[in-house]
């Protein structure tokens, strides 16, 4: 879930050295199970579940770091870096980053988010964004106080105290509660989360199963939906179960027009990653167009980018 919402993310550290390795994604030895199986016992996970099972549920808390490559149609725009480092407290630090330009316009973002696992789930601590860029940079910072059941957030300069809520997240670790949720099939895949001073609600379903080819190489995926009661604006995510459903591929179409698609270019895992046990496919809701691929093949056929394109990139990089 590359930040949910389809906005310009990107860019990392150019010395950051990050590479497709198939061999980092290895099967787990006994051993490494045995000391799974060890540090699982200090969590709260359904004592029905397997070892192997279980670790592959925390396996997107796997130190791991992801590159990704930003285009508008044939246009490319940048990158988007995001970096999990390791830890042994409980205590995490995910990292986002990101460079987009296009002519004249261009937008740079850094994310932090700090969260905890408690019981096997992820309950965030503090959240922050630093915004820059064409139109009014800007910062956001969001503080999750449990214990005095009050969610402190500061946006554009302007503060606001909601409510705490159970299974609220920030827009940034709520993408790792996906792909764990995603490793233990859970459903609904419903998310609350606190962006720019309220709380959204986002649904998701996995409508089946694709084989992607990119630049980086091919991969065995689960495609997932952005659910939305109007099909004029539409966003789909490849996500690879082996690599603890990292996303692979982003593409959004606003009213079938030239997508925003972000691919992935390189990743590492610092440690092997466990088997996943076989995705639930919820398949597409009746509703729904079944026309996407003609919507990627248009999208990739246009050349040009329109005056109205143009002011609709301007407003993902002010939004």
């Amino acid at each position: 879930m590359l930040c949910t919402s389809p906005v310009l993310f990107v860019q990392a550290s150019d010395n950051q050295q990050l590479t497709a390795d198939t061999e980092s994604t290895a099967k787990l030895t006994v051993s490494e199970t045995a000391v799974i199986a060890e540090k699982l016992e200090q969590i709260d996970v359904p004592a029905s579940l397997s070892a192997i099972e279980q670790a592959a549920i925390l396996s997107p808390l796997t130190a791991h770091s992801a590159k990704y490559n930003v285009f508008y149609g044939s246009f490319e725009l940048g990158e988007a870096n995001y970096r999990l480092p390791a830890t042994d407290s409980g205590f995490y630090s995910y990292h986002f980053d990101s460079d987009v330009s296009l002519l004249m316009l261009s937008d740079q973002r850094h994310l932090t988010s700090e969260f905890t696992l408690e019981n096997g789930k992820l309950v965030p601590f503090r959240y922050i964004q630093e915004r820059t860029g064409t139109g009014s940079d800007y910062t956001e910072q969001t503080a999750f106080a449990k214990a005095q059941k009050f969610i402190h957030t500061i946006y554009k300069q302007e503060a606001l105290k909601l409510s705490y809520e159970e299974k609220v997240f920030d827009p940034l670790m709520v993408q790792l509660q996906f792909r764990m949720d995603l490793a233990a099939n859970i459903r609904p895949l419903d998310y609350k989360m606190v962006k720019e001073k309220e709380v959204d609600d986002y649904q998701f379903r996995v409508i089946g199963k694709e084989k992607v080819t990119i630049k980086s190489g091919t991969y065995d995926t689960v495609k997932v939906e952005v659910v939305r009661d109007s099909t004029k604006r539409q966003t789909f995510f490849w996500m690879a179960p082996d690599l603890a459903y990292l996303p692979v591929r982003l593409s959004h179409f606003s009213k079938g027009s030239k997508q925003l698609d972000i691919q992935l270019a390189s990743y590492q895992f610092e440690q092997p990653l466990p088997p996943m046990t076989p995705v639930v496919i919820d398949g597409p809701k009746p509703e729904a167009s079944t026309a996407v691929d003609e919507l990627v093949s248009e999208a990739e056929n246009e050349a040009g980018i329109s005056e109205s394109e143009l002011d609709e990139i301007k407003q993902l990089a002010v939004d």
